[in-house]
């Protein structure tokens, strides 16, 4: 399938074919040029491919061309059964998916939807209701509505796991066996991820019928296209490096203006975007305790330029398509190796040019060695010191000097006035200045006349203090009715 170089060669709707013409696409991707055929062919497909090459228009636009010949414009429900489900494990992602979806089928009647944890139930339940044919979902939500009766899953013709094996890392397992079982045995079944472990190569062994197995990349492989650099550091010290390396290893020796900084913890991930925060870094935190309504709210913000480091979990890895990101950073190294191709695949996306660094401690070495088995590949760790005082004084005078920091977008501060209490209004506040020096390379502490003459005095405070606190102690045993023992 390798001749077809154009969209427009692929045998899709002219309703299709326009609405994508429109988003830009010209050239396909190897997964779609490979994928889009099969699937339009009706065939199974378990595809393999990094993240970031297109899987979901590989999957997508086949599936809106197979059940396009059942679309109408009735107005009843009944005529807009689901007949494309496509499972995903997290939030982003699948909002990311319906909004490509929705692109896609633009210019057709078929509706697009989504449903996810984390927000509203009955907004979803009443668009369910009304009738959609193409539904993106995650797992536990779609089961909430299907256990109080707001879809009905028995005319699925396709269903399509996407990132398979992060569904199960996260224990979707049952929940995926208990909606496949509701679909009718006869369908069209297709799995994509960038990743394949053994676990996803069992589920697909009882999942998929005869797949063709579509695979443009070695398997686990990392894109050609991300740089990948390893900083061996003093796990004290990892703080420092992060912010030497956010503040000066941008382009000409500049900070670094758009940047994921992946954490393993949420815990990590509050602190460290509250530390990175306070010394005048624009950041924001995504984790699983936050709202979805706050997740997208950092991640619109995050786009915009407003906050300029992403702090996040494993929960922004997938699913979060941000275009010419040019820097990921994992603070911690991954649990899991797959997670590790997910963290990078944020960048270096669509042919893109991307970095990934890496600040791995002495106590990393077992989880680094399990990612050089699976992507195949030997990583030549750098030692990395966090600069001096004076190197860092010299570097952001030689950056005042040469215009960075200034005019930077930042994030406008929300607070509320007394009469705007009762409608919750809130006012936007003047933008603060970028500082030009952080807090920590403040001139060094130099005691006072008046700081010697405290401590000085310090002795006598304290005889004060217990004088009187025996006092105290009288009047309380006086009340009592009892005598102060002496």
């Amino acid at each position: 399938m390798s001749e077809i170089l154009d969209f427009s060669k692929f045998p899709l709707d002219s309703h299709i074919q326009a609405a994508i013409a429109e988003m830009g696409y010209v050239t396909p991707t190897p997964i779609q040029v490979q994928a889009i055929p099969v699937v339009l062919a009706g065939q199974d497909v378990m595809g393999a491919a990094q993240t970031g090459t297109g899987k979901t228009a590989g999957y997508g636009l086949p599936a809106l061309q197979r059940i396009l010949p059942k679309a109408n414009t009735s107005m009843s429900p009944a005529r807009h059964p689901v007949r494309v489900l496509i499972l995903a494990p997290t939030r982003e992602l699948a909002v990311q998916v319906n909004e490509s979806l929705v692109k896609y089928a633009s210019k057709t009647p078929l509706r697009v939807g989504v449903v996810y944890g984390g927000v509203d139930i009955k907004p979803q339940a009443d668009m369910l209701r009304r009738g959609v044919e193409v539904l993106t979902a995650t797992p536990g939500r779609l089961l909430d509505h299907h256990e109080g009766g707001s879809v009905n899953l028995s005319q699925v013709e396709i269903v399509i796991l996407d990132e398979a094996d992060r569904m199960l890392d996260m224990g979707f397992l049952p929940d995926i066996s208990r909606i496949l079982n509701l679909l009718p045995k006869k369908r069209q079944n297709l799995m994509f991820s960038a990743t394949f472990s053994p676990e996803v190569k069992k589920l697909a062994g009882n999942f998929l019928r005869n797949p063709v197995l579509v695979e443009v990349a070695r398997e686990n492989a990392t894109a050609d296209t991300v740089e990948q650099i390893v900083y061996q550091v003093h796990d004290s010290e990892k703080t420092d490096v992060l912010i030497d390396i956010l503040k000066g290893d941008g382009e000409n020796g500049g900070p670094i203006k758009q940047v994921i900084v992946f954490v393993n913890a949420k815990i990590t991930c509050r602190r460290l975007a509250s530390t990175l925060s306070r010394i005048g870094i624009s950041a924001d935190a995504i984790h699983g305790d936050k709202s979805q309504e706050e997740r997208m709210a950092a991640l619109e913000a995050f786009k915009k330029g407003e906050v300029e480091v992403l702090v996040a979990t494993d929960v922004a890895a997938r699913g979060l398509d941000i275009a010419e990101l040019p820097v990921v950073i994992n603070y911690d190294v991954p649990f899991g190796a797959e997670d590790y191709v997910h963290r990078i695949g944020r960048t270096g996306r669509a042919g893109a040019k991307g970095k990934a660094v890496m600040l791995a401690t002495g106590g990393d070495s077992r989880l680094v060695t399990a990612i050089e088995e699976l992507t195949k590949q030997k990583f030549k760790p750098a030692e990395r010191r966090p600069l001096s005082r004076e190197e860092r004084r010299s570097r952001y005078e030689s950056q005042r000097r040469d215009g960075f920091g200034e005019d930077r977008p930042r994030r406008v501060r929300k607070e509320w006035r007394d009469d705007d209490r009762e409608g919750r209004r809130p006012v936007d506040l003047p933008k603060m200045p970028a500082p030009v020096y952080d807090p920590i390379f403040d001139a060094p502490y130099e005691p006072t006349e008046t700081t010697a003459e405290t401590e000085h005095n310090q002795p006598v405070q304290t005889a004060v203090r217990g004088q009187a606190q025996g006092k105290k102690k009288g009047r309380v045993a006086a009340l009592l009715g009892g005598l102060l023992r002496k």
